[in-house]
């Protein structure tokens, strides 16, 4: 009988170690003295104003009491219809060149590296008041970037890139959009590798403890790459549920079994 308890006391081992806990699946859990109602008072503490980088594209347009004076500044759309939205914006906006600088027509090269776009408007708008406009010609400045593009790796639903056309997306939204992490996603320690003038630095994201929403990286930031590691259980191939354990243990003890039992009657 010693041999079937140590079998069995076996088997209950590697089904409860092969198993992913429940609470490594569930998002934004009430950890420690986290309370229930965690709310972030000051978004400005956790978002600070992007900051434009290399190879950003950005949307240029300029308004006027009469639009036909500043029609050569904005782009005229005549592009590929059949171009998704991602292309247009590619093919119609102002992309900062390994120097910082984008080229405006009439204005010529204006480096904004570093700047935020708010500032870039007042710097366009201060520079044709200064060289071609008059306080009366009403002028009118928007930049924003041309969507948001990041890219997606490792354990989600569509690795890839994505661009989403929003100011402002945060880590659940990034990841809804190319796919969800799957269980056996490492949702505690989810990789963001940003890009700064310096270089890339990685920062690290636990996606079941709610106080996620008080990172400084809880909102992406162009460029960014999102890494999903996988959990050991899917790196050494056991199952994802006690269940799915328990059929693939079986499976392979009737393998042993019939083997055994084959070699007896030899």
């Amino acid at each position: 009988m010693k041999p079937i308890k140590l079998l069995i006391i076996l088997l209950c081992c590697i089904v409860v170690s092969s198993c992913i806990p429940h609470k490594d699946t569930v998002y934004l859990q009430i950890k420690e003295d986290a309370s229930n109602d965690s709310i972030v008072n000051n978004l400005t503490e956790i978002q600070k104003p992007y900051r434009i980088q290399v190879n950003d594209i950005l949307n240029i347009r300029v308004k006027a009491l009469d639009q036909e004076t500043v029609s050569i500044l904005n782009p005229t759309g005549d592009g590929d219809l059949n171009a998704s939205s991602a292309e247009r914006a590619y093919f119609d906006g102002f992309t900062v060149d390994v120097h910082g600088n984008v080229r405006i027509p009439t204005l010529g090269y204006l480096n904004v590296l570093g700047f935020t776009t708010e500032e870039i408007e007042n710097l366009i708008e201060a520079k044709l008041l200064d060289e071609q406009f008059k306080e009366t010609a009403n002028i009118f400045v928007t930049v924003k970037l041309a969507g948001l593009r990041y890219t997606a790796n490792g354990e989600v639903g569509s690795p890839g890139s994505n661009v989403l056309f929003s100011e402002r997306v945060n880590i659940f939204e990034a990841i809804a959009n190319v796919g969800e992490i799957p269980v056996t996603g490492n949702k505690k320690d989810v990789l963001i590798i940003r890009q700064y003038p310096q270089g890339q630095k990685i920062h690290h994201l636990d996606l079941t403890d709610i106080k996620v929403m008080q990172s400084p990286y809880y909102y992406i930031q162009p460029n960014d790459i999102i890494y999903v590691k996988p959990l050991k259980q899917k790196s050494i191939g056991t199952g994802e549920t006690a269940l799915s354990s328990i059929t693939a243990i079986a499976s392979i003890l009737s393998l042993i079994t019939t083997a055994v039992l084959l070699y007896s009657r030899l």
